[in-house]
């Protein structure tokens, strides 16, 4: 059964390489940060097999008997007037079933000025979309591997167009309790339109993630590495901005390798005391990092941070992520345990 998860991963892994991860699909708004807790660790992350149902919203293989009656709402200060935020509660049914999940992600867009093409003033209009999920996880029997599912259905509207289509996430993780340390995978957004914005169907925005971390012998600090959008090795671009001219006229264009590839999918992140009422969590994004860096200037792109505070049964947690000099984005989540 272990052989089969494995090869499954591979072959679909194998199958999407020709994705793009860029300005070609419907429904960006489901690969946004769900959480403080993610954002404060880079923005992705699929290790966390513990209390907080919010994680199952990234991978469904997470979902687990210690989620059990945990309500987990969320709300993001985004980029402008953008808005947008998550929920997310697991009920442990019985012993047989485990535990089943739901949850829901939204975006706000704001409010915009309408013209038509002779630049006159129409009516203001706005944006909005939504995906409402349901999970659920299995443990395979007399192994530490967990697999779970999440059905998504989704729907948006921008203007007068709207759209509609389901998405599924298929995860697994492999859970070592001796050693504390959680190996993982998922496959997202596996699914299509029913209805499109307009007459042609738009492909969803596919992705593979894969992760690791474990927390240190003797110490309190968990590590997490997670590698993002495997989907397609060639993420990097050339930025054309970044030449650079010499005296007698010759250009130099900014040359991406091997390296700059692997760091490109890479995001690193750490939790100090991560199973205390108290903890802090500090996460850097190479990729945001470098593709909203700044020539000649530190700006601290790619940089997120957080903290969570239990009192109680109530959990609130803030996390701070760096996109520019010019933009940034708070996140704050509260936590419930309804028991």
């Amino acid at each position: 059964m272990n052989k089969n998860i494995i090869l499954f991963f591979i072959v679909l892994s194998s199958y999407l390489t020709n994705a793009q991860i860029g300005g070609k699909y419907a429904y960006q708004f489901l690969n946004l940060t769900t959480s403080p807790r993610m954002a404060a660790l880079g923005g992705k992350n699929i290790t966390n097999f513990d209390y907080d149902p919010t994680q199952a919203l990234v991978n469904p293989a997470a979902i687990n008997p210690s989620m059990d009656n945990h309500l987990s709402v969320n709300y993001v200060n985004y980029i402008g007037d953008i808005n947008y935020g998550s929920a997310a509660y697991a009920y442990l049914w019985d012993r047989r079933t485990q535990v089943l999940h739901a949850g829901v992600s939204y975006v706000n867009y704001g409010s915009f000025d309408g013209y038509d093409e002779q630049g006159n003033t129409t009516n203001s209009f706005s944006g909005s979309d939504i995906a409402l999920s349901l999970g659920h996880s299995r443990n395979i029997a007399f192994t530490d591997f967990y697999i779970g599912a999440n059905l998504k259905f989704i729907s948006s509207t921008l203007e007068q167009y709207s759209s509609f289509g389901v998405a599924l996430d298929i995860g697994v993780i492999y859970v070592y309790k001796d050693w504390d340390l959680n190996i993982s995978g998922v496959v997202r957004n596996i699914g299509t339109q029913i209805k499109p914005y307009d007459a042609v169907n738009e492909p969803l925005p596919l992705e593979v993630i894969f992760g690791i971390s474990q927390t240190l012998l003797n110490v309190p600090i968990r590590w997490h590495l997670t590698f993002e959008n495997m989907q397609i090795w060639n993420i990097a671009f050339e930025n054309p901005n970044r030449d650079e001219t010499d005296l007698e006229g010759n250009t130099t264009t900014e040359k991406i390798n091997f390296i700059d590839n692997i760091f490109r999918h890479t995001i690193v992140g750490i939790e100090l005391f991560p199973d205390k009422g108290f903890n802090l969590r500090l996460g850097y994004n190479f990729r945001r990092g470098e593709e909203l860096r700044i020539i000649e200037k530190r700006a601290f792109a790619g940089i997120s941070a957080g903290f969570s505070v239990k009192f109680n049964k109530l959990r609130l947690s803030y996390s701070y992520a760096k996109y520019s000099s010019a933009a940034a984005s708070s996140y704050f989540g509260l936590m419930l345990n309804l028991q």
